[in-house]
């Protein structure tokens, strides 16, 4: 694979899958703008591995507060860290399921064209837009209940259309239910590790029943690239947030679904 191409689908994956831009829209439209062959599973699964790497070390304290609150579910005590992993396998569920439906009819390619993914910003900045100004921002994750973490867990399933944004439809979620915009991309990001961890589970076994699990120098350099751009992008966007809206991201999208849809229709 050529170096610049394995560099951009690196950044892009990096850059978008925490920010509520939409990963699978980024990625999916460098595929239709460019040209260029497939990628293949073990770039993917190496880009999304990179990412998942950023989420476990930024939130490396929460990560070990839920694996703590795990361990003691298992022995009979509930926490408030083993709660909240808890609400975190409630709200995996429904993206594991639609997900797989979605992937296993076909209908993940008809999702992919640049309309699709042009109405999907478009639409979804607007909620998005909606949910983080006329939410309120006194909430945190210690006050989330059963429901909250369910009706989160659900929105994240639109995310299997390419556009719709996991982090965004997540945190829009969150701002509905009245949680701080800090403390619902926290939920959003803590949200991605399971979310992240089964696709890439789905993606290895495809590679496995290829035969093709030979770690090659371009599947290191994606993952480290993904890496150090999801890391730094989450520690960007985490500190921006103490002080800004998601307008400017709400503005990105709509410009860009603009964009998308004259390039489509004209």
């Amino acid at each position: 694979m050529p170096l610049s191409q394995l560099i951009v689908l690196a950044i892009i994956q990096g850059l978008t899958e925490f920010l509520p831009i939409s990963s699978s829209g980024h990625l999916a439209l460098v595929d239709e703008l460019t040209g260029w062959a497939d990628q293949g599973v073990l770039i993917d699964v190496a880009i999304h591995v990179g990412s998942l790497f950023a989420v476990l070390i930024y939130f490396r304290k929460d990560v070990g507060a839920l694996i703590g609150g795990s361990m003691a579910l298992l022995r009979g005590r509930m926490t408030d860290a083993g709660r909240l992993a808890l609400y975190l396998m409630a709200a995996s569920v429904p993206i594991f399921i639609v997900g797989f439906v979605v992937v296993s009819t076909g209908m993940v390619d008809g999702l992919r064209g640049v309309a699709t993914i042009a109405w999907a910003n478009m639409i979804f900045a607007v909620l998005l837009y909606w949910s983080d100004r006329a939410g309120a921002t006194t909430k945190t994750l210690a006050e989330m209940s059963w429901g909250q973490a369910v009706i989160v867990g659900i929105s994240q399933a639109a995310a299997v259309i390419p556009g719709a944004s996991r982090s965004g439809v997540t945190m829009m979620a969150a701002r509905f239910l009245g949680f701080d915009r800090r403390e619902g991309a926290r939920f959003s990001m803590l949200l991605a590790i399971p979310t992240i961890l089964g696709a890439g589970a789905a993606a290895t076994l495809e590679l496995a029943e290829t035969g093709n699990v030979t770690l090659q120098s371009d599947a290191v350099i994606a993952a480290l690239l993904s890496f150090l751009v999801a890391w730094a992008a989450i520690a960007v966007f985490m500190r921006l947030l103490e002080s800004m809206s998601l307008t400017p991201f709400v503005i990105y999208r709509v410009v860009l679904g603009a964009a998308l849809l004259l390039w489509v229709y004209l």
